[in-house]
């Protein structure tokens, strides 16, 4: 199930506090306390009401009612304790965000946003509750994303090992487009001259020197007068000395030189098929961080942020200076608040989330995220060719994904554990 529908089910089926009820207020009571938060019994009973209409439309069966009331609670409560993370370190989801989540909703169920709220009205939810609803599991989310991402370490020999299983299943499909010279070696003297002038030879065709016309001028390789052109090989059809130099090179990538029994050689890649190609935005940004303190609360820090817009905006001082001058991210304002091009994934979520959406020369209004308060610049972004690492990068991702699954559970569970929960009182709710 796509995760916005999972979002939706979940929201429809477990949302604290969001149908409109028409309960006695004598109902509405603590039924467990959380830490410093509280699920309320309505909460539960509106769960456990929505759960069964649900499953009375869908025809599905559910457990008795001891066990899907224990379900529920327990649902709740680790909602309640997401939710309290989320708000320890600082996430905050702006509207432009809920409203994507919302569209992305109504389209996997093949509705329009408008239809959506017409679903949500027959089941008594009003719209302005769901989007909060949808507001707290997209900050509980990031949560524990930010939270479990810290507990993964990913060891550079798992990921080479990985790859090399990876690189061993697509061998057999990729195929390599490849030119080729050689500098024969007549006898041990000219050795020296001819790895100069193999390494003088590279360094031209790296600047842009025709590949073709130098193999027809210098190679004594046996496709010199095609130009160096062996066609399409995969590394198994290639001879070993070629296959043992390329390991999953892009596209244009000169390669060498490199020794033999019979010379130098030198290896382009004019194209690629089958291999997995990666491409990656880097965002280059500059920021001004200013963390609250005993005698700067947040407003003061914000308000200060504020001032140095529109003393960018006046021109009465630059974003370098005032970086340097002021921001409390000592290694960025050494560089004039330049973080240099990174990918956003590198960045906390509200960071992210900027660096991301800002348009490239505006500087964005003052937000929170764990660090402090930011303003932030988007100075330039562009597209990075990964092609040359697409394996590790899939291995990794394989990896993490692993770990993730496995250190989000671990997470989940130390973090119920170590809560303070106490149940107050239940009430069954037997509609």
């Amino acid at each position: 199930m796509n995760i916005w529908n999972r979002l939706f089910v979940g929201c429809m089926a477990i949302s604290a506090s969001t149908l409109v009820s028409a309960e006695p207020v004598a109902l509405d009571k603590v039924a467990v306390i959380v830490n410093d938060g509280v699920v309320l019994q309505s909460d539960i009973n509106t769960s456990l009401k929505t759960l069964k209409a649900n499953a009375a439309k869908t025809g599905q069966s559910l457990p008795s009612q001891d066990i899907l009331q224990e379900q529920v609670l327990e649902k709740l409560i680790i909602d309640t304790i997401l939710a309290q993370e989320a708000e320890r370190i600082g996430v905050r989801i702006d509207d432009s965000r809920v409203a994507q989540a919302i569209g992305d909703i109504a389209k996997e169920n093949n509705q329009s946003v408008e239809q959506l709220q017409a679903s949500l009205a027959t089941q008594g939810l009003t719209y302005a509750e769901f989007r909060e609803q949808i507001r707290k599991e997209i900050a509980a989310s990031e949560a524990r994303n930010a939270l479990v991402r810290r507990r993964i370490n990913i060891l550079p020999a798992e990921v080479d090992n990985l790859a090399t299983i990876l690189a061993q299943e697509t061998n057999q499909s990729v195929q390599y487009k490849i030119r080729h010279i050689q500098l024969r070696v007549e006898d041990d003297a000219e050795k020296a001259k001819l790895e100069e002038q193999a390494n003088e030879l590279v360094k031209r065709l790296q600047a842009g020197a025709n590949f073709s016309e130098m193999a027809l001028t210098y190679s004594k390789g046996p496709k010199a007068l095609s130009g160096g052109d062996w066609g399409w090989m995969r590394k198994e059809e290639m001879p070993t000395i070629f296959a043992d130099q390329i390991n999953f090179q892009n596209k244009g990538s000169i390669i060498g030189p490199f020794r033999s029994g019979v010379g130098f050689h030198i290896l382009k890649i004019d194209d690629v098929k089958g291999l997995e190609t990666v491409a990656v935005t880097e965002v280059n940004a500059r920021h001004i961080l200013i963390k609250p303190s005993v005698i700067l609360s947040d407003d003061g820090a914000k308000r200060q942020l504020e001032g140095y817009i529109n003393q960018i905006q006046s021109g009465d001082a630059t974003f370098a200076e005032l970086a340097e001058q002021f921001s409390a991210d000592p290694g960025s304002a050494a560089q004039e608040g330049e973080l240099g091009y990174q990918t956003p994934d590198l960045y906390v979520p509200e960071f992210k989330h900027q660096v991301e959406t800002m348009p490239v020369g505006q500087i964005s209004e003052p937000f929170k995220t764990v660090h402090g308060w930011h303003i932030v610049e988007v100075l330039d972004r562009r597209e990075v060719d990964k092609t040359d690492s697409a394996l590790k990068n899939k291995a990794y991702r394989i990896l993490f994904n692993r770990k993730f699954n496995e250190e989000a559970s671990a997470w989940m569970q130390e973090m119920r554990a170590s809560a303070f929960v106490e149940v107050i009182g239940e009430q069954d709710d037997a509609n």
